[in-house]
C-alpha cells in the first residue's frame, strides 16, 4: 500500500466510500502524494509519452492551423495551452509560427496548470508564457487555445445502469470498487434510451465547465483545438492506469500511476455554438504532415531516419495513434472552422 493508499483506506473506513472522481483527483493532485504532484509523467523515463514528444510536427502543424486562422481575423489574442505538461507543444507552435508575420507580437502566451511543480518545468520551455491556474483566469478577448491530452486526465464519475435506475461506481473499503444503492439522475434520463442494465456510462462535470467556458471565450474571437483519445459518446468503463509504459490496476498504487478515462467528445462539442470532429490522423494529414516528414528526412540516415518515420506513423497510422486519438475544433458561431476541419 502506498502512503496515499493508507490515507484513502483510513478516509473511507472513516466516512464511507468515494466516488471514481474523488479518487482520481486525490490520486492525480494531492498536494504531497499526488501523482502530478511528485513524479515525471512525461517521455520514456516516465509512464507516457504524448504526441509533442513523439515528433515536433505535431506541435508545429497545430500552430500553423490557429495562426492561419488569426491571419484572417487579426487583432490581439490569448494564446493558451491547457495542461502543458513540460511545455513542449507550445515551445513547437512557437518555433513554427516565428515568420508569421505579427502572430507573436499580437499574442499574449498563457499556460494554464494546476501543478506548481510541471509550472516550473514549462517555465524553462517557454520563457514567454505566464501561467494562470485554470480556464476561468485567462484574460476575456479573442482566445486561440491548444489542450493536447489535457481532458482524459479529468476525474470522472462512472454509473452502472440499473432495472431501479442507476447505481454509481464507488471505491470502497479495502479500495475495491463497489456500487451505490439505486438513484434517478437527471443528467442521465437521455441515456436510458441508449442503454441497458449493466451498462456504464461516464460523465465529467469538470470537462462540461471547463468547455462552456472555452466556447464562451471563443465565441469573442479565436479558436479552439483540442486533441485526445476516446470518441463520440460514452458507453463502458475506460478508466485506465498506466506506470511505466505499461497498463496498470487504478486501484493497485494510487499515487504512482497516472489515472485517464476515455473523454467523450459529444459531451464537449455540445457546450460549443460551431465545431467539428475528426479524427488525429485526418486532422494532421489535411495539416500536411505527409510533406513535412518528407522535410525533416532529407539528410537523415540509419537510425535517426527509422526513428523519423516510426513517429510519422504513429501519430498518423489507424493502428497506433491516427484513429483513438481525436480531434476537436470549437470557433465562435459564425466564425470560420481552422484549416485541418472540415
Amino acid at each position: 500500500m502506498t502512503p496515499l493508499g493508507d490515507l484513502l483506506a483510513r478516509r473511507i473506513a472513516q466516512t464511507g466510500p468515494i466516488t471514481v472522481a474523488d479518487f482520481m483527483a486525490e490520486c492525480l493532485l494531492h498536494p504531497e502524494h499526488g501523482y502530478y504532484s511528485t513524479r515525471e509523467p512525461f517521455g520514456a523515463a516516465g509512464d507516457f509519452t504524448t504526441a509533442p514528444e513523439i515528433s515536433q510536427m505535431f506541435g508545429e502543424l497545430i500552430g500553423l492551423s490557429l495562426a492561419q486562422h488569426w491571419l484572417e481575423a487579426g487583432g490581439r489574442f490569448t494564446l493558451a495551452e491547457l495542461g502543458p505538461g513540460r511545455g513542449t507543444l507550445m515551445a513547437d507552435v512557437l518555433r513554427a509560427t516565428r515568420g508569421v508575420p505579427g502572430f507573436h507580437g499580437a499574442a499574449d502566451v498563457v499556460l494554464v496548470e494546476a501543478s506548481a511543480r510541471l509550472a516550473a518545468v514549462q517555465a524553462q520551455a517557454v520563457p514567454v508564457a505566464r501561467h494562470v491556474a485554470a480556464v476561468q483566469d485567462l484574460p476575456d478577448g479573442a482566445l486561440y487555445l491548444i489542450a493536447n491530452e489535457f481532458f482524459d486526465a479529468l476525474p470522472i464519475r462512472q454509473f452502472v445502469r440499473d432495472v431501479a435506475g442507476w447505481r454509481e461506481r464507488m471505491v470502497g473499503p479495502g479500495l475495491a470498487f463497489g456500487l451505490s444503492t439505486p438513484m434517478q439522475l437527471a443528467a442521465l434520463e437521455h441515456r436510458l434510451a441508449d442503454t441497458r442494465p449493466g451498462d456504464m456510462v461516464e460523465i465529467c462535470p469538470m470537462a462540461d465547465g471547463i468547455m462552456a467556458e472555452v466556447a464562451r471565450r471563443v465565441a469573442q474571437g479565436g479558436a479552439a483545438i483540442i486533441v485526445d483519445y476516446g470518441g463520440w459518446h460514452s458507453l463502458g468503463d475506460t478508466l485506465q492506469a498506466m506506470r511505466h509504459h505499461a497498463f496498470a490496476d487504478p486501484l493497485a498504487e494510487p499515487g504512482l500511476a497516472d489515472l485517464t478515462a476515455h473523454v467523450d467528445f459529444e459531451a464537449l462539442a455540445k457546450a460549443a455554438p460551431r465545431h467539428a470532429f475528426t479524427t488525429q490522423g485526418e486532422l494532421l494529414t489535411r495539416l500536411g504532415i505527409g510533406a513535412r516528414a518528407e522535410r525533416l528526412a532529407r539528410g537523415l540516415t540509419g537510425a535517426a531516419l527509422e526513428s523519423h518515420l516510426a513517429a510519422y506513423r504513429r501519430l498518423t497510422d489507424a493502428d497506433q495513434m491516427g484513429t483513438l486519438f481525436k480531434a476537436l475544433a470549437v470557433t465562435g458561431p459564425n466564425a470560420k472552422l481552422p484549416p485541418g476541419f472540415a
